[in-house]
């Protein structure tokens, strides 16, 4: 019984692994939303913000989980996009450390302007577990999700320990934690 048991459970993770594998999220037309969220973390990320932004996708911009030290300055320079873009456009959230609390930071980001849109931008792999994440922290439903994955090349253990953790905080959500 028990053999059988675990024998399920194995199954049943590795379908569902090659079904997160196989079927990464993808990047997003240029479609207009209220707002852009960019999650730190990864190449491409916050490079893709900027573009949609200039591109005029949306009105404002939140970069969740920004060092306390970094300057809006520094990273205008680094993006090689105006200050101003900054000033006018773009806020930097200092309160994420992780995914959990780039959801929480989001929503009340969110909730303060009352946007109906959010385009969220993360790396293809981080991306399930992210939405999961920010969906948690926005109960009502108010506002939709839209997902623009930047596409990476993840190595098989970064997916198996990214399902992982996916598996993790959905099961922790269905029982309320």
């Amino acid at each position: 019984m028990i053999v059988r048991f675990v024998a399920i459970t194995l199954l049943a993770w590795m379908l569902g692994f090659a079904w997160f594998a196989i079927f990464l999220p993808q990047p997003l037309d240029g479609r207009q939303t209220d707002a852009i969220v960019v999650l730190t973390g990864g190449a491409g990320r916050i490079d893709r913000g900027i573009a949609l932004l200039q591109d005029g996708s949306a009105k404002r911009m939140l970069i969740s989980g920004v060092d306390r030290s970094v300057r809006p300055v520094e990273l205008a320079v680094q993006y090689k996009t105006p200050e101003s873009l900054f000033s006018c456009c773009i806020t930097l959230g200092r309160e994420a450390i992780d995914t959990r609390s780039n959801g929480l930071e989001t929503a009340r980001w969110l909730e303060r302007r009352d946007y109906k849109t959010v385009r969220l931008i993360t790396t293809d792999w981080h991306m399930r577990r992210a939405a999961l994440e920010l969906r948690q922290s926005m109960p009502d439903g108010k506002v939709t999700i839209v997902y623009d994955a930047v596409p990476s090349r993840p190595s098989l253990t970064i997916l198996a320990r990214e399902y992982n953790k996916y598996l993790l905080r959905r099961i922790a959500a269905l029982i309320g934690i």
